[in-house]
């Protein structure tokens, strides 16, 4: 054996840490709830805490931590892995220099099948697999995000799901609001902690894995990167060019099954996601009776990964699909996220590289979308299935089990968005002392401000020519918030911020995610959320711009 061999087989010893016999037969031993039950059962909040510390107990690799709590009060687990970072707090890891990887799962705590692959990829990495991963690689791993949904098990709660057929949480959190829908106006606690800890942690890429439900089709999983079309272009070339091509390769090589991005076939039920039919826009036209659209959600960061994309950060959403069985979705969803695992361990300096340059890349005098709506490409080949119904036997309630059908069909891309309106990116913005909720909202994000210690003069006004709002909308979603939106122009060099206001630069990292927050005609900004009611009586927007 040549001495270079010998020192890398002596480096992955160290790195690997090797169990005692007795850690080693308790995490071999250790099973998640669903493989317990042998997959008619999703784990509790307390499966899941337990599961998570006995792994950590076990392993010099994994440490278990919280990051906040849910709404009722629950902590919020967090198991952070890897080699060389002390007791993983946030300083620690971020010293280490590795590539930073939030897996995520039940925000809808409906769709469990995250949540038990989350479970057994810590087991795996604790019993010394994946070692390679984390040569260049700490995971941040949160299997169960929206605690007091699961909680709330029922087996009607996801209808139509195949299974567990013991029951499943409830999209909603204990606030009854989407968390998935929060991302932008962070009411619920957990989309507070979450900000936080990608504030503190700063992570490179984030997971968020779901279920989807709707059209019939044939793949065992879609996903998708960010949508908005402010998301950096190296970002976004090195996702739809490299990285989903060599998940969606590798799964069907291994594993025979197919995988896609998310869509609903236009004239069919909408997924669970939201948006799933497609509205006008740049390009949009109705599609011929005769040839159906496959159409994504929404584009706004509301939604998690496209919130994680304006962050400048590598953002893969999963969605297993809901008539396999739980057993395959399981399965599927861990599959996808080992072979992005592996892409990320390859590329991981690359995936630096492009985020420290994204950071970096000034947008102030840039056009940016503020509203945005689907375009409409060429035809693409999607693979359409059947599906047979089955009786759950607990309850009695009809199910969907997926068959082993693959029928191709060619339909229009609505994969995508287009800019239906643009500003030009400001180099500053200055928001007023007394905006205190809207200036709690920025720096919970994580966007940094500049007190004013004197008056700057010679700031543009936005003079508002159209002021509505969507009244009745209600429901998870939207909650008690009825969205705004206003309509003018800006008026240079008209104003003056007073000595207190707090200025918003757009040459910081976030300028991305600031830029939709506090521009006038964003569709998912403060203003659409309310935080700027109270001061606009006067017919402009109180938040002033150095152009």
């Amino acid at each position: 054996m040549s001495r270079s061999l010998v020192i890398v087989v002596a480096a992955l010893a160290i790195l690997v840490a090797p169990l005692g016999s007795q850690q080693a037969s308790r995490l071999a031993s250790l099973r998640t709830t669903a493989e317990e039950s042998r997959f008619q059962s999703t784990s509790t909040y307390d499966d899941v805490v337990r599961f998570m510390r006995t792994v950590a107990d076990s392993s010099p690799n994994v440490r278990y931590r919280t990051y906040g709590k849910t709404y009722e009060g629950r902590e919020m687990p967090l198991a952070v892995v890897g080699v060389g970072i002390g007791d993983g707090d946030p300083a620690a890891v971020r010293a280490s220099g590795k590539l930073r990887v939030h897996i995520q799962a039940n925000i809808h705590a409906g769709e469990v099948e995250g949540k038990e692959a989350a479970q057994m990829l810590l087991r795996e990495l604790a019993l010394g697999r994946h070692a390679e991963w984390l040569e260049s690689s700490v995971l941040l791993i949160t299997p169960i995000f929206n605690a007091d949904g699961n909680e709330r098990f029922a087996p009607n709660n996801r209808p139509r799901q195949n299974g567990p057929v013991n029951g499943m949480g409830t999209r909603a959190n204990g606030q009854d609001l989407n968390i998935n829908r929060d991302f932008t106006k962070l009411e619920t606690p957990e989309a507070r902690a979450f900000a936080a800890l990608w504030t503190d942690y700063d992570p490179h890429v984030g997971f968020d894995l779901h279920t989807s439900d709707g059209s019939t089709h044939a793949y065992h999983l879609t996903y998708s990167p960010p949508l908005h079309p402010n998301t950096n272009d190296a970002i976004m070339t090195l996702m739809k060019a490299e990285w989903l091509p060599f998940v969606t390769a590798g799964v069907k090589t291994k594993h025979g099954w197919d995988m896609f991005y998310y869509g609903n076939a236009s004239g069919g039920a909408r997924g669970g996601r939201g948006g799933g039919r497609g509205r006008g826009g740049a390009g949009a036209g109705a599609p011929s009776p005769a040839v159906r659209a496959w159409s994504t959600f929404e584009h706004v960061p509301r939604f998690h990964n496209n919130y994680v994309g304006l962050r400048n950060r590598f953002a893969l959403l999963s969605e297993a699909y809901a008539y396999a069985t739980f057993e395959d979705r399981i399965k599927a969803t861990g599959y996808f996220v080992e072979e992005a695992l592996n892409f990320a361990h390859q590329h991981a300096d690359r995936l630096k590289q492009i985020v420290a340059a994204a950071d970096a890349e000034p947008i102030a005098g840039r056009p940016m979308a503020t509203r945005a709506a689907q375009a409409t490409g060429g035809l693409i080949e999607i693979l359409m299935g059947e599906v047979e119904e089955e009786t759950n036997p607990v309850n009695g309630a009809a199910m969907n089990r997926r068959l082993d059908v693959s029928r191709p069909e060619r339909m229009l891309d609505r994969l995508w968005f287009a800019p239906t309106w643009v500003e030009e990116v400001g180099t500053e913005y200055f928001v007023p002392a007394a905006a205190t909720t809207a200036l709690d909202l920025l720096r919970a994000h994580g966007v940094r401000l500049r007190e004013l210690a004197a008056p700057e003069a010679n700031l543009d006004r936005f003079v508002i020519t159209s002021n509505t709002t969507r009244a009745g909308r209600g429901g998870i979603d939207f909650g008690t918030h009825e969205l705004r939106t206003i309509q003018g122009y800006w008026q240079p060099e008209s104003a003056s911020a007073p000595a207190g206001s707090w200025a918003v630069a757009m040459d910081q990292p976030l300028a991305r995610l600031a830029f939709i927050l506090l521009a006038p005609t964003s569709d998912d900004g403060l203003l659409n959320w309310n935080f700027l009611d109270a001061m606009l009586s006067e017919g402009t927007y109180p938040i002033l711009r150095r152009k």
